[in-house]
């Protein structure tokens, strides 16, 4: 079993003070968890919006999740057999492989079983900022407005509340008028083809009526259980 590496001098890369503290923080974090939880999973999370990972975080607030520099984490778990900080803990360091997107330590006493199920199930619909590009041809169909904008068999959808024909008529310049207590469209609404560069007007509809751009999952790419050094990848 590879001895404590808590007295190693580790060398960080060369960056500015600031820089320069918060890898030493974020290695130092890591170090502290791995001797504080039993398990160490590793997350690819991509490009994640700020409001699903205060999701994560919430949901895990028992737990320590700590976000870096791939390079950082890897230094942090140990990048061979003889710098690994917990046996084995340099093999979580070569699952960190160079992608793209944010990459996550989460430590937590939670059984794996427990850690698979809860991101399986974590999906999120992401939606299109202005001058992103729109994901499909969205069109509003004339007559009675309902809340998918047709994207559903009306069976399965119920009319836009009426108090919305204000905003939907003022605020995205959209040509409705109330008729039978019910949001009503003389006419189809062309709101956008797919691949236009949005402006702020159009993103706002596509995010009323429920238009997803992405849907974001994070990735699970493998653990280390600290309490007999067993590591598996995903």
């Amino acid at each position: 079993m590879p001895r404590s590496k808590r007295s190693k001098l580790v060398t960080l890369s060369k960056t500015d003070k600031k820089g320069k503290e918060n890898k030493e923080k974020t290695f130092e974090a890591v170090r502290q968890s791995l001797d504080l939880f039993r398990y160490a999973f590793v997350l690819l999370l991509g490009n994640i919006r700020s409001n699903f990972l205060h999701d994560i975080r919430s949901d895990w607030n028992g737990s320590k999740l700590i976000l870096g520099k791939r390079k950082v984490l890897q230094k942090a778990l140990g990048e061979s057999v003889e710098d690994a900080y917990k046996e084995r803990s340099n093999e979580l360091a070569e699952i960190l492989v160079d992608q793209t997107g944010l990459y996550a330590l989460l430590f937590t006493d939670e059984t794996p079983e427990n850690v698979e199920a809860y991101f399986a199930a974590f999906v999120k619909l992401d939606f299109a900022k202005a001058n992103n590009k729109a994901p499909i041809d969205f069109t509003i169909p004339q007559g009675i407005v309902y809340s998918r904008g047709g994207q559903i068999p009306i069976e399965e959808d119920v009319p836009m509340s009426h108090s919305m024909e204000v905003t939907l008529r003022t605020k995205y310049k959209i040509p409705t008028k109330i008729q039978g207590g019910k949001i009503y469209l003389d006419e189809p609404f062309i709101v956008c083809k797919k691949g236009e560069r949005l402006d702020v007007v159009k993103a706002l509809i596509l995010k009323q009526f429920g238009v997803a751009a992405t849907e974001f999952k994070t990735n699970l790419l493998g653990y280390l259980d600290t309490s007999n050094s067993f590591c598996k990848r995903y």
